[in-house]
C-alpha cells in the first residue's frame, strides 16, 4: 500500500494511492485511515512529505565502501548515529537550497523508514518491523565542509531543506535486498543494495529503541552507498529506491 500526504486546492489532507487515483483518507496516515468516500486524481493533487516527523535520525556509515571513500573506518559493534532538525523537511519537488555558508553540499541516497507505532525496548521476540509504518525514498543532504570542519554532524546536516523525502510511504517492503539508486540530471552517481548495509532495518531499531522512544512518524534514514558528491544550482537529484519510487528535487 502507498499512503501520501497531498496539497489539493489549498487543502492538505492524506490518502491510499491506487493506480491513477487517490483514495482520501479521514485523519492522517498515522490514525486508522478509514476512507473519507472521496477519491481524486494523482495528477490533481501536489505531494507533500508524507509525514512531518518529531526526529529525523540519521545512520553514518553503514555502507563499508562509502566509509572508506569518506577515509572512515567502517563502525563494526554499533551504528554511528545523528539527529537531523526535523525543519529540513522538504516535498518532492521542493528545491533544496545551497547555504551560502557552505562551499560543499552533496547528495546522499537513502532508504528511509518511518515509524507507526510507539517503541522503546523491542521485546527480544518481537520482528523490530512490526513498529514500522513503511519505508520512504530519503535525500540526506549533507555540508561536507562543515560536517568535516565541526567533526559531530549537527550543522553540516541541519541546514532548512536537507532532508527530501518521498514521494509517498511504501508499506509493502522486504527492507533486506532492495537497489539505493542515487541520480544527479539523470546520471547514476550512487548505487548500492540494502543487503549491504552493516547494520539492517532490524538491527536499527532493536538500537535505537534501547536509546529513545521512537514515536509514530518518526524518520529513520538508513545510511548511503558509494558514490556521494557536490551539488550544484540548476541540477535535478533523484533517489530512487526499488520497490518504493523516486524522489525528485531541483537544486538551486
Amino acid at each position: 500500500m502507498r499512503l501520501c500526504r497531498f496539497s489539493y486546492q489549498d487543502k492538505i489532507g492524506c490518502g491510499r494511492i491506487e493506480g491513477d487515483s487517490v483514495v482520501v483518507v479521514q485523519g492522517d496516515l498515522l490514525g486508522n485511515r478509514e476512507a473519507a468516500g472521496m477519491t481524486l486524481p494523482l495528477e490533481a493533487v501536489r505531494l507533500l512529505a508524507p509525514v512531518l516527523p518529531g526526529k529525523i535520525i540519521g545512520i553514518g556509515r553503514n555502507y563499508a565502501a562509502h566509509a572508506r571513500e569518506m577515509g572512515n573506518v567502517p563502525p563494526e559493534e554499533e551504528p554511528l548515529i545523528f539527529l537531523k532538525a526535523p525543519s529540513t523537511v522538504i516535498s518532492p519537488g521542493d528545491a533544496i537550497v545551497l547555504p551560502a555558508a557552505s562551499q560543499r553540499v552533496d547528495h546522499e541516497a537513502e532508504l528511509g523508514f518511518v515509524i507507526g507505532k510507539a517503541v522503546y525496548h523491542v521485546p527480544e521476540h518481537e520482528d523490530p518491523l512490526k513498529y514500522v509504518l513503511g519505508y520512504v525514498c530519503v535525500n540526506d543532504v549533507t555540508a561536507r565542509d562543515l560536517q568535516k570542519k565541526d567533526v559531530q554532524f549537527t550543522r553540516g546536516k541541519s541546514f532548512d531543506t536537507f532532508c527530501p523525502f518521498g514521494p509517498w510511504i511504501e508499506t509493502e517492503l522486504d527492507p533486506e535486498n532492495v537497489m539505493v539508486t542515487g541520480r544527479v540530471n539523470g546520471e547514476v552517481r550512487q548505487q548500492g543494495r540494502s543487503s549491504d548495509m552493516i547494520f539492517p532495518v532490524r538491527k536499527l531499531i532493536r538500537f535505537l529503541a534501547g536509546i529513545m522512544t521512537l514515536m509514530p512518524g518518526d524518520l529513520i534514514a538508513t545510511g548511503t552507498p558509494a558514490g556521494i558528491g557536490p551539488l550544484a544550482s540548476g541540477d535535478v537529484v533523484e533517489i530512487e529506491v526499488e520497490g518504493i519510487g523516486t524522489l525528485r528535487n531541483p537544486v538551486r
